[in-house]
């Protein structure tokens, strides 16, 4: 998959919600399977598993529509294992909707007994896909509803590496995000949410800083930019919560 390929994609994604639940055929579903394979990392030292299931492998809530096919994420548990899951998982996101799948994390839904057994890790979240039955891409970036930059940075740099991961899918739309730096390095951080919001997102927010990380290498790659992701400590600012920097040259 060409980089300049999922760059485009970032500003034309959107959640899938309505799918044909036919299966896709297998020559798509093998694709499917090796671009799993060739996963990066945010950290290499975590184990992480994922698994094709299908709509009988998931126990669905409330009224949400099944898919035809999820892919499940499963972990390791250790510092920083939910950053990572949203790191990769938003590279399969990405992927299928440049393969003119339709995608949608879920969050809620939980696997059966028997499919929890398909991995010794801890399940961790899930992403539908499948044939879109609504139409897979926006037709303008004008539909994203998300918050200004000025909202989520006091980036002094280029705004274009950043726009990326504003544009970012995020649990209940929450664009827990924030930016700081400039054109040689960019801290980036979660906003400290309040009582209730830390209840409620506590295991989400990590996750939606992990693919909005992933967003910001995918512009680092497309702008040519050298770049180094780093955990420096002495970054960490007051009211936010640190998560990594990434050096740029």
């Amino acid at each position: 998959m060409e980089i300049n390929d999922i760059y485009s994609v970032i500003f034309k994604r959107k959640s899938i919600r309505k799918y044909d639940l036919s299966p896709l055929d297998d020559d798509d579903l093998k694709k499917i399977e090796d671009h799993i394979d060739h996963l990066t990392p945010l950290y290499s030292d975590i184990k992480i598993d994922i698994k094709i299931v299908s709509a009988n492998d998931v126990k669905t809530k409330f009224i949400m529509k099944k898919a035809p096919h999820y892919l499940a994420m499963f972990s390791e548990v250790k510092e920083d294992y939910l950053t990572n899951v949203g790191f990769m998982l938003q590279q399969m996101d990405l992927i299928l909707s440049s393969m003119g799948i339709g995608t949608c994390w879920q969050e809620i839904p939980n696997l059966t007994t028997k499919a929890l057994k398909l991995s010794k890790l801890k399940f961790i979240i899930l992403l539908a896909f499948g044939k879109p039955l609504e139409p897979l891409y926006r037709e303008s970036i004008s539909e994203f509803k998300r918050k200004p930059l000025q909202k989520i940075s006091n980036f002094d740099g280029d705004e274009a590496l950043l726009e990326p991961s504003r544009l970012a899918p995020s649990a209940t739309n929450n664009q827990p995000w924030f930016f700081t730096g400039n054109d040689n390095i960019i801290h980036i951080y979660s906003i400290k949410p309040n009582i209730l919001k830390s209840i409620l997102l506590k295991r989400t927010i990590p996750i939606d800083i992990g693919i909005a990380m992933y967003h910001l290498k995918v512009a680092a790659e497309h702008f040519n930019k050298n770049f180094e992701i780093v955990f420096d400590k002495t970054s960490e600012k007051n009211g936010y919560i640190y998560y990594a920097s990434m050096n740029l040259e």
